[in-house]
């Protein structure tokens, strides 16, 4: 209730606001001072709004602390780096800031990293799903960290299953063996072998010609 005391407007707090979320921000303020016994009013002018209490300074404290913490919560969210996202098999370069003496992979049976000169690293999908990296300087502090996201392949894949047997081919345009996770054992293991045996011909050969 009210009790008649005369707010003078020599305790006006003037607050000019350049967006709708500053106001909102006011109006928690306000709210705040309210429950301290003020006595509060609103005019709405353009983007402009006067507060009136007893004791302005308490208020200017108030909606400074207020516009503090929304502009913590809100700083993280705007910097934040979109994932990385890689295709199974397949490799990105990622640029690295300076000073940089560790490198952290959360999972890297999903991701491998590969350091490179001039800052860079090879960053190349190993498995399935996310991880992350982390990039640390020589006191352990916090430079980068960044999401990691490998997803199967996007290019003309075929997966043929047999009941709970999968094989997958490439068809560019005609279908070929492929090894993915998720085939069948004997599948992955019979076209693996295969590979191995060309890889270690192909060696072998280049060798006899030397």
């Amino acid at each position: 209730m009210l009790d008649g005391r005369i707010v003078r407007p020599a305790n006006t707090v003037h607050l000019h606001f350049v967006h709708q979320f500053a106001v909102k921000l006011a109006a928690a303020v306000c709210a705040e001072a309210l429950t301290q016994g003020y006595v509060a009013s609103w005019r709405r002018v353009v983007m402009t709004s006067n507060m009136h209490r007893c004791g302005g300074a308490r208020a200017v404290r108030a909606f400074g602390l207020v516009l503090l913490a929304a502009a913590t919560l809100i700083a993280p969210c705007a910097f934040a780096e979109a994932p990385l996202g890689i295709t199974l098999d397949q490799a990105t370069i990622l640029k690295l800031p300076e000073k940089v003496a560790t490198i952290v992979v959360g999972n890297p049976l999903i991701a491998d990293v590969a350091v490179q000169s001039g800052g860079l690293v090879v960053v190349t999908g190993k498995g399935y799903g996310s991880t992350n990296i982390i990039v640390l300087d020589r006191t352990g502090t916090v430079l980068m960290e960044r999401a990691v996201v490998v997803r199967g392949p996007t290019d003309q894949t075929v997966a043929v299953y047999r009941g709970m047997e999968r094989e997958t081919y490439s068809c560019t345009p005609n279908c070929e063996r492929r090894i993915t996770l998720g085939d069948s054992a004997g599948y992955f293991t019979s076209t693996l072998g295969q590979s191995d045996v060309r890889n270690n011909q192909s060696v072998a050969a280049g060798a006899k010609g030397r």
